[in-house]
């Protein structure tokens, strides 16, 4: 048994739908969670700072002696996680890109998938490449909505410009037929319940936050690093403005956060 906190980190607010993902299927472990509220949006920088701006988030979070890392951000995910894997042996990093991939093979019954994500995240084609190794048959399509971060963080998930912007990117995507929407970006979630209102109810939304809490369960249990069952605690640091990060965080995640810490991650 392992009593050491799961390190989780984001570009910004998004990894909150990881957080709490985590908090409700491993409800005995203890969360440190880092948003680079400074440095945000990722999607739009090149492989090179995304990959210097995770190291200095994963150094950060090894002072807090963390057991494992889930990488919630899908743009580093797409673009560096091995290169992360090799900088920090023996240290178990997770993401959400395979867990996503996973469940939308699950979900699609006419073999239609569409995926959203940062520009990076698409330019990678990680999504498309992962899909097509397991099903070739597959007709993928993505488009990049760079707009959505910018409208989350500003906490514009119910704007009515939002529901515009979600127009103006998605009803063409909902053309192509597909009957499953990866959403690949940890921000997307948090306008769930405006994209569905737009495609409908014949389109599945993934949300692969909910399956990489699975995985970070199973990665636990194969190497004996589960908690004992002590009451669980959540820290959150951020690299700035951490009043906005208390609010999202009290708001999303339904539980009481009394303090967040804002960190000069460029030190790391």
């Amino acid at each position: 048994m392992d009593k050491r906190p799961i390190g989780i980190f984001d570009s910004g607010v998004g990894g909150l739908t990881v957080v709490k993902a985590v908090m409700e299927r491993l409800s005995n472990e203890s969360i440190i969670y880092f948003g680079d509220t400074a440095r945000v949006p990722y999607g739009s920088k090149s492989k090179e700072t995304v990959t210097k701006f995770s190291a200095q988030i994963i150094r950060f979070l090894q002072t807090k002696d963390v057991k494992a890392i889930i990488i919630a951000c899908n743009t580093v995910n797409s673009n560096c996680i091995e290169e992360l894997r090799a900088l920090f042996p023996g240290l178990p990093i997770e993401g959400v890109v395979e867990p996503g991939v996973r469940m939308a093979l699950k979900a699609t019954e006419n073999n239609k998938i569409g995926i959203i994500g940062t520009e990076a995240t698409v330019a990678s084609g990680k999504y498309p490449e992962l899909l097509k190794a397991e099903r070739p048959e597959l007709e993928v399509y993505d488009r990049a909505c760079p707009l959505f971060v910018p409208l989350v963080e500003e906490g514009w998930a119910q704007h009515k410009i939002t529901k515009e912007v979600i127009e103006e990117y998605l009803l063409p995507l909902a053309s192509t037929g597909i009957d499953s929407l990866i959403l690949g970006c940890t921000h997307y979630p948090m306008l769930t319940e405006q994209i569905g209102k737009v495609l409908g109810p014949s389109i599945k939304l993934i949300n692969p936050a909910t399956e990489a809490a699975f995985n970070i369960k199973r990665l636990l249990k194969s190497t004996d690093k589960q908690s004992d069952g002590e009451v669980a605690t959540y820290k959150f640091y951020v690299s700035d403005h951490p009043s906005r990060m208390q609010k999202m965080a009290q708001i999303f995640l339904d539980y009481p956060v009394t303090q967040v810490e804002k960190v000069d991650i460029e030190s790391y």
